[in-house]
């Protein structure tokens, strides 16, 4: 198995996450799914656990971070399009995420960004790939 990124996210409640990602197009592994955990698939290679507090908890010594105060964490995922940035958002003001701040439009890149319903940001964002210089 290749590298894999999973990240791992705290909610207060699995059934109102799992209801506001699967408005937005998401679904869940159920083989890593119980009363405390699900595993939201992004891509085949890219997973979002989210893990009721008390769960999560269990994996840190530090205090969960107050989402309603503080930023955590921004997740970030690239989109093929300015409508596929344009449609992610659209569905996740209707499941009832509120919009972090102006979309920015820098002509090579856009970007648009909402807290979901546990004030995790999430960012989504087109680039035009002509931009993205090869590594070399």
């Amino acid at each position: 198995m290749g590298t894999k990124i999973f990240v791992n996210l705290p909610i207060e409640s699995l059934d109102r996450a799992v209801g506001f990602f699967t408005k937005l197009g998401y679904t869940f592994n159920p083989q890593f799914t119980d009363a405390n955990a699900t595993c939201m698939v992004i891509t085949e290679d890219i997973y979002a656990m989210l893990l009721v507090k008390p769960f999560f908890k269990s994996f840190i010594r530090k205090e969960v971070a107050d989402t309603k105060t503080s930023t955590a964490v921004i997740i970030a995922l690239s989109a093929e399009s300015r409508a596929a940035v344009d449609a992610l958002m659209d569905k996740a003001l209707a499941a009832g995420a509120k919009e972090t701040k102006e979309k920015t439009d820098m002509g090579f890149m856009y970007q648009r960004s909402f807290e979901d319903l546990d004030g995790n940001q999430w960012e989504s964002f087109w680039m035009d790939p002509a931009t993205v210089q090869p590594q070399q």
